[in-house]
């Protein structure tokens, strides 16, 4: 249903009977501008009917007034002047008459259907199709004006139905197709052959009928829409102030004026219609308004006299729209069951339900907002809605014929009918079934469900029946209390969405919750969804269930805030939130998540305390990612070698690495819940290996630390004398925090010990460590840094304390390492950057996480000819990826449809992209390239600054295909160019363009030996 762009419009009007249904209507139209169905800017306007029986003529003319007076007013005039609307859209939707099967009427009664790609979660009403047809479908591109739509049908428009404006105007009517046979109960337009109408026929004759057909035998039908340009709406809005009929409106009733009543299409239309008279058009009266005296006749006669001055020289047009469909709502209920029915249908459609027993529904039926417990049956093509069912009763009365409902109950056929009632209006509407009054006692629930076993009490019950003073369904209905009616279905729509949150969670389903909870939090009521995902996180066996319903509670606390309050990624350390993180960490979830919903309710009185709840309650999840990444700690083992003297270096080089295809499948959780795969390479930059570490034994009892761009070239140093100095382990911006927690990942250090560092380092080395780190390539390039770097530190300190580790068990370390460090990330940089040439690494969904690699074999030549074509350009833009990362993980945890199915892409087109390798095609690998940043864009919204988006512009035509490394956000572009040794060619390309910035074109090739160690003579600790 939802489209791109729709009708801004400026008021919508919507008129009902009752002026006791005015508040409850005008909250349900804003609770559809909450929902993002109307524009934010749109005037809402519930309007009462001056009377019960004013005809669609007077209710419009009384909603026009209505519009022009409010936009006066906006305006700052202090009368009311139709200037206002030579720049409004309006549309006036009338709510018509009571309906037999919905107590709300026909623009409330709910429909099977559902809009998956809604903002927000809702029962789809016929007010909301119809809604969408006006705002996407029939009014886009229209001029200002009036559009005027009924509710009492069902429509069918298709996207573009491709009416034409050029030139219009006076009014216009929508026709839908229809057969002859229906025509024949129904209104039909006649028309010319410029789409002028001629006349309207209601209930035509069979020769009138076959005078409106179309070429393919279908007829035009009064399908219950009309505009009005600005100048005939300022003609009809002009009627207001003259009698009779200014007795149409709420101004006209307040100064005592003889009530009218009118029809849209059968008066105020027909008169435009060319081939109508005037001396016909006095002496007729439209269908709805049934039979009356002449006096009647007379005062009609007045009004349609003065419609005809005013809007006979407007020109009235027919749009007919051949692929959409009508359907009136009748009073018929095997009509109404066949439109909410679908026959044929192998099974039942359920909609906005929870069904414990599926089977026991019957093919082709329907329901909507139901919460069926045990065994419901329900028959083919029935219709349920608004149900909360807990067992199968035996029958009702509904489901008995009339002569076996009186055999059973002893009530006769005088009890619900009077006898001059005929036969054919003897049915379950006009029956007096209902007790409302008892002379001597208060009437409940058991004064109707006696019925259900008649023979309990002895006939009793049936006695105090007939006591009572009892009703028809057809006399309540105008005494209903709407407020309650809806109240009720929202309150039952809201019990089974809680269990379809819980169903959803639990079962890892890839369904989004984010609408439930934009519809929990707009209609007020998030406490019980708040409670529901509690449980779900407390109660979980699998740590991937409860980081998402943690991730849930966050995206609560984010709606509840409204917009307001800041981001919502940032800091999650306030020192009130380290009692539930503390549980979390020892493993306590249930006690966890209590503590957690404590702290919360002490968040909850301001906008900017709901987002900053609603980043602890992410930094809650991210422990138990962390948690479930440690589970890769079960693939590290390391073999114990020779203990290196102190002093001997051992140095771990490494190329950087190149991201083909798959990236982001391998950030947990994605890694363990979808499976990861990705496909890198792993590259020298520019001839030379850019990443590497060394370490050497030394005999102070200290670890000295230090980071530079290059081996030689140390920018920072940092000595670490206790175990306090090691303490901002785990904040990624401390200096040297990468360095101290690679100590404790290899186990060299146990920063909980009761051991003082010297102690540790003397009781197990007899001296303590230096190391150094370094990488030539720029903070934020993409190409996999800190993780590799990270690689290489372990891969050293590992040697130097005489453990050899296998690169396999590296991986997995790295993996580790990066949640000590709380900077997260995925498996798929230590792959490309430890392990040599092309290759890709794979992750199943399960835990523990394991990473598994296969490398890729490429046709002979292949891999020179790719060095040939492959050029690296550093954009000058640094990539925020901790940002990045933080989006990605909250979309994929809300499961918004487009990311999941982005993510399974991704996975998919690894395999492909390593067929292209495989095959050793440029132009299928380039392919594959745009394909992925598509893909990463997807992903990552905001990944493409425009400066990038302007180089990659400039550099297409000279590529099969290119992409930002890693994340996006900056960092290096890498590009598979059309002909080979392209860098100086592109320099100067790239040269003729201002404004690029300092960008830096570099070659590149596929190192094919990964993670070098060496140990280098013994030298003097210094």
């Amino acid at each position: 249903m939802e489209q791109p762009k729709g009708v801004d419009w400026t008021v919508i009007i919507l008129t009902c009977q009752y002026k006791d249904s005015v508040q409850v209507f005008q909250r349900e139209l804003e609770l559809r501008q909450k929902r993002e169905q109307i524009p934010p800017r749109t005037l809402l306007l519930a309007v009462e009917d001056p009377e019960t029986r004013v005809g669609s003529g007077g209710a419009t003319l009384n909603a026009l007034l209505v519009a022009a007076e409010h936009l006066s007013a906006r305006a700052g005039f202090t009368v009311v002047t139709s200037d206002v609307l030579h720049s409004a859209w309006i549309l006036i939707l009338h709510m018509g008459r009571d309906f037999p099967f919905d107590d709300c009427g026909r623009a409330f009664t709910c429909l099977p259907v559902e809009n998956p790609q809604a903002p927000v979660e809702a029962v789809v009403c016929n007010l909301d199709c119809l809604l969408d047809i006006m705002s996407h479908r029939l009014g886009p591109g229209s001029p200002p004006g009036v559009w005027v739509c009924s509710t009492d049908m069902l429509l069918s428009v298709p996207p573009n139905p491709g009416i034409s404006w050029d030139g219009f105007r006076g009014a216009r009517v929508i026709a839908l197709p229809g057969s002859t046979v229906y025509a024949q109960n129904h209104g039909v337009y006649l028309t010319d052959s410029q789409g002028f109408v001629l006349d309207i026929y209601y209930q035509g004759t069979e020769a009138e009928i076959q005078r409106c057909a179309r070429p393919d035998g279908r007829v035009p039908l009064v399908s219950g829409v009309a505009f009005f340009s600005v100048e005939t709406a300022e003609h009809l809005l002009a009627t207001h102030v003259s009698p009779p009929l200014d007795a149409c409106t709420y101004m006209g009733l307040d100064s005592g004026a003889r009530p009218v009543q009118l029809s849209l299409f059968f008066d105020i239309l027909l008169c435009m219609a060319r081939n109508v008279n005037r001396e016909d058009f006095l002496e007729g009266r439209p269908p709805e308004m049934g039979q009356g005296g002449a006096d009647v006749a007379g005062y009609l006669q007045g009004a349609r006299a003065k419609l005809w001055r005013e809007l006979r020289d407007q020109p009235l047009t027919m749009a007919y729209v051949p692929d959409g469909s009508y359907s009136y709502m009748t009073n018929s209920a095997s009509e109404f069951l066949r439109s909410l029915t679908f026959p044929g249908a192998p099974r039942a459609h359920i909609v906005h339900s929870q069904v414990e027993e599926l089977q026991l529904l019957g093919a082709g039926s329907s329901v909507v907002s139901c919460l069926l417990e045990g065994p419901v049956q329900l028959g083919p093509g029935s219709v349920l809605q608004h149900c909360h069912l807990r067992r199968q009763r035996t029958g009702t009365y509904l489901n008995m014929s009339w002569s076996e409902f009186f055999q059973k109950t002893g009530i006769q056929d005088w009890d619900l009918w009077d006898p001059d009632t005929p036969p054919a209006e003897r049915c379950l509407l006009s029956a007096r079934l209902f007790p409302v009054l008892h002379p001597s006692r208060a009437l409940g629930p058991r004064d109707m469900l006696w019925m259900l076993d008649p023979l309990e009490n002895g006939g009793e019950a049936l006695r105090a029946w007939r006591a009572s003073w009892r009703l028809s369904w057809e006399q309540l209905q105008p005494c209903l209390d709407r407020a309650a009616t809806l109240a009720s279905r929202r309150d039952l729509f809201f019990r089974q969405a809680l269990r379809k949150a819980r169903h959803v969670l639990e079962a890892r389903q890839d369904l989004s919750l984010r609408p439930l909870i934009q519809a929990a939090v707009h209609e007020g009521c998030p406490g019980p969804l708040l409670a529901t995902l509690d449980q779900v996180a407390a109660d979980a066996g699998d740590p991937g269930v409860a980081a998402r319903a943690l991730a849930c509670v966050a995206d609560v606390l984010g709606c509840m805030a409204e917009g307001q309050g800041g981001l919502r990624s940032g800091p999650a350390a306030n020192p009130e939130w380290m009692r539930p993180f503390s549980y979390l960490e020892c493993g306590d979830l249930a006690g966890g998540v209590e503590a957690l919903a404590q702290e919360r309710d002490k968040w909850l009185s301001r906008p900017a305390l709901l987002v900053r709840a609603a980043r602890h309650y992410e930094g809650a999840g991210q422990i138990l990612i962390r948690q479930a990444v440690m589970s890769a700690q079960h693939f590290v083992s390391t073999e114990p070698v020779e203990l290196p003297a102190p002093g001997q270096w051992v140095v771990a080089e490494c190329p950087a690495r190149v991201d083909f295809s798959g990236g982001w499948s391998d950030t947990p959780p994605l890694a363990y819940e979808l499976g990861g795969a990705v496909l890198g390479l792993a590259v020298r930059v520019d001839g030379r290996r850019p990443i590497g570490a060394r370490a050497r034994r030394i005999l102070e009892p200290e670890l000295w630390l230090a980071l530079g761009p290059q081996q030689d070239q140390m920018a920072m140093k940092i000595v670490c004398r206790s175990l306090d100095d090691l303490q901002d382990y785990c904040q990624p911006h401390a200096p040297g925090a990468l360095l101290k927690v690679a100590f404790i990942c290899a186990g060299i250090v146990d920063v909980r010990s009761k051991l003082s560092l010297s102690e540790q380092l003397l009781r197990t080395f007899g001296g303590g460590f230096e190391l150094h780190t370094w990488s030539e390539l720029p903070h934020g390039s993409g190409l996999g840094t800190s993780s590799i770097l990270a690689g290489a530190a372990l891969a050293a300190l590992q040697r130097a304390a005489g453990r050899a580790v296998g690169t396999e068990a590296l991986i997995h370390a790295v993996l580790h390492l990066e949640q000590l460090l709380t900077t997260g990330g995925g498996w798929q940089d230590q792959v490309g950057g430890l392990i040599p040439g092309i290759k890709v690494g794979r992750s199943r969904a399960q835990l523990p996480l394991k990473v598994e690699v296969e490398e890729i074999t490429v046709p002979e030549g292949f891999v020179q000819k790719l060095n040939d074509h492959l050029l690296l350009v550093y954009t000058g833009k640094t990539r925020l990826a901790r940002n990045l990362l933080q989006d990605v993980l909250r979309s994929w945890y809300a499961r918004l449809p487009a990311v999941v199915q982005n993510a399974h892409s991704l996975v998919r087109q690894t395999e492909k992209c390593a067929e292209a390798f495989r095959q050793g095609s440029l132009p299928l690998l380039g392919q594959c390239l745009t394909s992925y940043w598509e893909q990463k864009k997807l992903m990552a919204p905001g990944c493409e600054p425009l400066a990038v988006r302007r180089m990659m512009d400039i550099l297409a035509p000279h590529v099969h295909g290119q992409s930002l490394a890693g994340a996006g956000g900056g960092g290096f572009l890498y590009l598979l160019t059309k002909e080979p040794q392209q860098k100086a060619a592109l320099e100067a390309v790239l040269a003729k363009t201002e404004g690029l910035g300092n960008y830096s074109v570099h070659l590149v090739e596929v190192d094919t030996q990964g993670l070098s160690l060496q140990l280098l003579k013994s030298e003097t600790s210094t």
